[in-house]
């Protein structure tokens, strides 16, 4: 049998009938007082008699969007065993994307509560976010996070990412061992050879972006100083740097991090990857372009990315640059080895000439005199410096890590 549930307005009319049964009121009385015609008042009397007053309730009629138990019961047991670590947003996903079960976040999260899987946390303040940028390629942020991306690996890696600030579209991401000037390096070029070259790009005052040093008794600095190598290769391809005073200013892509280190960590869990290599395919691949479908809003806007010049070598333009002056035998010192710069048509002799030495992220080796390349080659792979400078990175590595 039906549940009845009377409302207030069945118990109104039980009253009122019940009254007219005792003969304290008349037909007509009855049919004023619940606004019904006097016929249906007197139908409703004989049908009270016969059946008794509770037959005039109406039962309960369950509704047909009603989610069924059996369908609850298999997402308790879904998210209890498998998607435990996900967030309701992500785990809805998964059930649309996967499982085929429709449901809206809050019918999911109310599922979730009634069977104690969830317990509902007190809303977070919300700040006010600054306007996007009109077009994309006019501001892309970029920052790295250090964290525990896979669970079986016990290291942690570096993931350092780019967003476009007009869309919040993630242009280029990849997981390093360090944070270094070169692995930026490569993700600006990354973001160059995909989009074109952008207005602007928004760091923070990291030092391989920023000049570090200061003025002091042991060190002359001056007032105005030095770029860094990333501010030159900016400035020669046309764009510019801007470096944010705290993580709040760099918005966009703190957000951004922040469900990547959610979503993403319990991405590789479920498609089983343990090692980095497998994590880049697997974020270049799939999981970047599923996120910008989800998250970027692409739609309607005009982009201002502007294509590189052919004649740009970003080999070049990438790389670590040192001025040298040459030796009377047309020779160099770079790293502890010697080159010989041979003469060529741009000059036969560059004894006391001032050129550029450039070190590419695999060590080759450019000398550029006027902008022109006058010498290639690669340093050696005993050369003690960058042997040095590897054992450098990684104690300066765990020292980074285990301040995290």
């Amino acid at each position: 049998m039906a549940k009845v549930c009377p409302t207030m307005k069945e118990l109104n009319k039980l009253s009122v009938i019940k009254m007219l049964m005792n003969d304290k009121i008349s037909g007509v009385q009855a049919s004023v007082m619940l606004g019904y015609s006097t016929v249906h008042v007197s139908r409703l009397k004989k049908a009270a008699r016969e059946n008794g007053v509770d037959s005039l309730l109406r039962p309960s009629i369950p509704s047909s969007r009603k989610t069924p138990e059996d369908l609850k019961n298999i997402i308790t047991e879904l998210y209890s065993t498998k998607y435990y670590d996900l967030n309701f947003c992500h785990f809805r996903d998964k059930l649309n994307d996967i499982h085929n079960i429709f449901l809206s976040y809050e019918t999911i999260r109310q599922i979730l509560i009634q069977n104690g899987l969830h317990t509902p946390k007190k809303k977070k303040v919300v700040h006010r976010r600054r306007r996007r940028m009109p077009k994309t390629g006019m501001l892309v942020q970029m920052d790295s996070s250090i964290h525990y991306w896979i669970p079986a690996v016990k290291d942690k890696w570096v993931l350092i990412c780019a967003v476009d600030d007009a869309t919040s579209e993630i242009i280029f991401a990849k997981f390093f061992p360090s944070d270094n000037l070169f692995n930026n390096m490569a993700v600006i070029r990354k973001i160059i050879e995909l989009k074109g070259v952008f207005f602007a790009i928004y760091v923070d005052k990291a030092s391989h972006f920023v000049t570090t040093r200061y003025e002091g008794i042991h060190n002359t600095v001056s007032p105005e100083m030095d770029n860094t190598q990333i501010q030159y290769a900016l400035e020669s391809i046309g764009s510019r740097m801007i470096n944010a005073n705290s993580p709040q200013a760099k918005g966009r892509i703190e957000r951004c991090f922040r469900t990547l280190q959610d979503r993403l960590i319990k991405e590789l869990r479920l498609s089983n990857i343990t090692d980095y290599e497998s994590a880049n395919s697997f974020l270049i691949k799939t999981f970047i372009p599923d996120y910008n479908k989800r998250f970027a809003l692409t739609v309607g806007v005009e982009s201002a990315f502007k294509p590189l010049d052919p004649s740009v070598n970003l080999d070049i333009i990438f790389s670590e640059k040192k001025d040298r002056i040459v030796n009377n035998d047309n020779t160099i010192s770079y790293l502890g080895q010697t080159f010989q710069i041979y003469p060529s048509k741009t000059k036969i002799s560059f004894a006391k000439s001032k050129v550029t030495v450039c070190r590419t992220e695999k060590n080759s080796i450019y000398i550029l005199y006027k902008g022109k390349i006058v010498f290639h080659s690669k340093l050696a792979k005993t050369n003690r410096f960058t042997i040095l400078e590897k054992e450098t990175e990684c104690l300066l590595k765990k020292r980074q890590y285990a301040l995290f």
